[in-house]
């Protein structure tokens, strides 16, 4: 036994059942022992071969949040974002802040070289003019100026004037921080930016700059803005960066809080940044460096000139010039536009932009978490490194509990602690991650309608699909990952088209052998047929065009991941004699923002519609001139296909939007689908709070490669629901139907119920004497069983219920008059003529529409 002890960390001892249990800060269990005594502050036990001392005692309900294993200094987590928390010290400082530090130093206090005294700087300068006329100030005839004049005492004074009407005044700093004798400005946004913000986007710039500055009750100077698509990030970003390169609230002689920002963003969204900068604040205000790949550019231009405050660079460029840009004064903010793509840990760009040293980061992205909750760790610890720990802790401590609650046999503890866990990580992340919807938008846009549209196959698609289901070879693709994923790709091009299958050149073959045997099987009569014929998605897509471009004087566009789909929809363009405009991996991003400028400025009769790749093009472009967008196909990540929704439902918008999404009905397009909308329960339920369930077990997945052709809607099935298919509310239960029972039904009973059967025919129906009837009991069984149902069809497919569910049979049936109520629901549901035309055409495909307004 040691003589003298030595400290090993601190832990938490969890004691239940005469049970103590030891975990490390990092979650990592250390041991267990009985205990026969209370165990209070002082007392001491040995568990694990270590010695412990208990120091304090803490709540369940703050062991089950799991804050005791993040590394947030012991700060709470209960403010949010309208309050103002104390200040936190600033942050050691860096190489860089020292060696800046040191240089003013120099300057400002050069000793005397021993020459003789020095000669007054005024010595050298012509007197003073006795002309009024040449004395008085200089008016510039261009820009109007809102900086207020200095105070003559010497005495520092704000840049614009913080009791203006309207000025946005930043948060001051916390006087205990502040360094003696320093005396403290107020800080106000420039009018001239000021008085284009909204609402929101005033509190998301305030939001930020106290989170790059410091001032929010956690350890970290970064944040993430993850407002949905829409809501003016772009803005907001650049009225921070204005407000930090003009205004310092302590040294407001010495400039600016920041002197160099970086913007790293895609390559496409270059030039659009580039024309926000322009747009808001001109080139006459702010010099913009763009690194855009160009031979002739000198990065020197801007780490060691002061023409340029700002650089704009896209992810891959910034890889190879990083050491470049820690030469000069080094980089003072780095804001990541479509942050979400640094949601890996080996993300080279995310090692790159840490290399700089830079302690201020910015996230923007409208869909931060897109697939799991290690990816969400990994762009947190991006902004903010080491708060939530490691990633090991996390997955833990957070990750795992949540997931485990979330599965179908959770049992009730790890329920709760997994919802603590999620609770304590919501509560956390809200005080340097602002998220909000475009609800906020309502009084400002357009309304917005979506339409999901479940197109059934055509016999050439049925016939192709089925050829290869059926193929011997089939089995063997599926014991291979590689194959499998090809395979799936291959069925996804179906789903567009049979003759995507074609084979253009010896390159389109398939790696896999097995996928390239089983491709060259399909017979090449059927893949050579017109996509008009072959295609439910080209037959339904073909009306539409027709009827949109004769009947209005909208313009539309067309979204796809996949150029040959693109290559197809512009030669079906074509044959109609329908202009179109057309943006791909492909384009030059030097003409890539002149097309989009082109297409909204021009009338539907010199281009109706515009080609867009989803992964080219479906982020952060702004295609405002077209009211309606039609997205192709679907892409396994959600954060895609709403990016690339986004496109046409903003700011500028002038009429109200139709958005379109096609699905082969039964198909890879259809359980894709279903897959996305588990993985928005995910975001959902940690950005904004919200406790959603998984949307659909594994059990109703498994079956990925199946084609159900008999099923009018197999997405509709699942749901449960009861609508009728004439886009009414599903309707619910009445008490005065079903007598209240005496005693109530816990909520524990109903998430017992876990199966998808359906529920076995009502008891309270069977027949039994009446003298031994129980009624009281009876009703109690039929309100449970009712009960049961409606909570396992709200757990399944939350979002889907707030569409309204359309079967479009109702459209063809002959005596209509029996009907004529429930088809004008239908009607008023969808409130879209040029759609209700496609669906009223007895050769139509679609077999059925889920529908939202908002």
């Amino acid at each position: 036994m040691k003589k003298h002890k030595t400290w090993d960390g601190d832990g938490v001892l969890a004691v239940a059942g005469g049970y103590a249990r030891l975990q490390n800060i990092d979650g990592r269990d250390m041991g267990r022992c009985m205990y026969n005594e209370p165990l209070l502050p002082g007392s001491t036990l040995s568990i694990g071969g270590k010695d412990v001392e208990i120091d304090a005692a803490i709540t369940k309900a703050e062991f089950l949040s799991g804050r005791q294993f993040l590394n947030n200094g012991g700060k709470s987590t209960t403010a949010d974002s309208h309050s103002s928390p104390a200040a936190r010290p600033p942050p050691h400082p860096t190489l860089s802040n020292i060696s800046k530090n040191n240089s003013t130093s120099t300057l400002g206090k050069r000793k005397d070289s021993g020459l003789g005294s020095v000669i007054p700087a005024k010595s050298f300068y012509a007197s003073a003019p006795k002309n009024d006329a040449v004395k008085s100030q200089f008016k510039n005839p261009l820009l109007t100026t809102t900086i207020m004049p200095q105070n003559k005492s010497g005495a520092p004074t704000p840049r614009h004037d913080p009791s203006a009407p309207g000025a946005i005044v930043m948060q001051r700093p916390n006087p205990k921080y502040v360094a003696k004798g320093k005396q403290v400005v107020d800080v106000v946004v420039d009018p001239f930016l000021g008085r284009h913000l909204r609402d929101h986007q005033k509190e998301g710039v305030k939001f930020l700059y106290e989170c790059v500055m410091g001032y929010r009750s956690f350890n970290g100077q970064g944040a993430i803005l993850a407002d949905e698509m829409g809501l003016g990030k772009t803005l907001q970003t650049i009225a921070l960066l204005w407000t930090l390169l003009k205004q310092n609230p302590e040294h407001p002689h010495e400039g600016g809080v920041i002197k160099k920002a970086l913007i790293v963003c895609p390559v496409t969204l270059i030039s659009n940044w580039k024309a926000e900068f322009n747009k808001w604040l001109g080139n006459e205000r702010i010099g913009v460096f763009v690194a855009d790949g160009s031979k002739n550019i000198r990065l020197t231009d801007f780490t060691h000139g002061k023409s340029y405050s700002v650089m704009i660079i896209g992810y891959e460029k910034l890889r190879t010039v990083q050491e470049e840009l820690k030469k000069g004064g080094g980089i003072d903010i780095v804001v990541a536009d479509e942050g979400h793509r640094l949601k890996t840990a080996a993300n080279k760009s995310a090692q790159a932009i840490k290399n700089l040293n830079t302690e201020r980061r910015v996230i923007l992205s409208g869909t931060p978490i897109q697939n799991d909750l290690s990816e969400f760790f990994t762009m947190v610890d991006f902004v903010n490194p080491g708060l939530l720990n490691g990633y090991n802790t996390f997955k833990k401590c957070f990750e795992a509990p949540i997931l485990k609650s979330r599965q179908p046999g959770a049992t009730e503890s790890d329920m709760e602690k997994g919802t603590a866990r999620e609770e304590e990580l919501a509560e956390l992340t809200k005080l340097f991650i602002l998220r909000r919807n475009a609800s906020i938008l309502a009084k400002y846009l357009k309304p917005k309608t979506e339409y999901v549209l479940f197109c059934k196959p055509t016999q050439a698609q049925a016939e192709v699909y089925q050829h290869v289901l059926a193929s011997p070879v089939f089995g063997r693709v599926l014991g291979s990952s590689e194959a499998s994923l090809q395979l799936i790709t291959m069925l996804k091009k179906v789903c567009n088209a049979p003759s995507l299958l074609v084979k253009k050149s010896d390159t389109d073959t398939p790696s896999n052998s097995n996928v390239a045997q089983l491709l060259e099987s399909i017979p090449p009569e059927i893949l050579k047929k017109n996509p008009v014929v072959a295609s439910s998605k080209f037959r339904v897509l073909n009306r539409m065009l027709l009827r949109l471009s004769k009947s209005t004087t909208e313009k539309i566009v067309l979204v796809s991941n996949y150029t040959s789909t693109l290559d197809l929809l512009m030669s079906h363009l074509s044959s109609l004699n329908l202009p179109f405009l057309r943006l791909d991996g492909s384009t030059p991003q030097a003409k890539r923002q002149d097309l989009v400028n082109t297409f909204n400025k021009t009338p539907a009769s010199k281009y109706f519609a515009f080609l867009l790749s989803a992964k080219s093009g479906g982020a952060g472009i702004n295609l405002i001139g077209a009211s309606r967008l039609v997205l192709f196909d679907v892409d396994w990540n959600p954060a895609t296909d709403l990016q690339a929704m986004a496109r046409i439902h903003r700011d500028g918008q002038k009429r109200p939007v139709k958005i379109y999404r096609f699905l082969m009905s039964g198909g890879m397009d259809e359980k894709i689908y279903q897959r996305q909308v588990t993985k928005m329960g995910l975001a959902d339920s940690v950005m904004d709070g919200k406790k959603n369930e998984a949307s659909f077990s594994a059990d109703e997945l498994r079956d990925l490669f199946r084609l159900d052709v008999n099923a009018q809607c197999q997405t509709h099935e699942l749901l449960g629901c009861e609508c009728g298919g004439v886009g009414r509310e599903e309707p619910a239960v009445s008490s005065s139907e079903i007598p209240e029972p005496n005693t109530e039904i816990s909520a524990s009973e109903d998430d017992e119920e876990d199966d998808d059967d359906e529920f076995p025919i009502n008891p309270a129906c069977s027949l039994v004497p009446a003298t031994k009837a129980n009624v009281e009991a009876q009703q109690k069984i039929a309100l449970e069983a009712i009960k049961g149902k409606q909570s396992k069809k709200a757990k399944k497919m939350q979002a889907l219920m707030e569409y309204r569910h359309i079967d479009t049979s109702i459209f063809h049936v002959k005596s209509a008059d029996s009907i004529a109520t429930e088809v004008n629901d239908a009607k008023q549901s969808l409130d879209d003529d040029v759609l209700l035309s496609v669906l009223e055409d007895e050769r139509c495909k679609v077999c059925y529409v889920f529908a939202k307004k908002g």
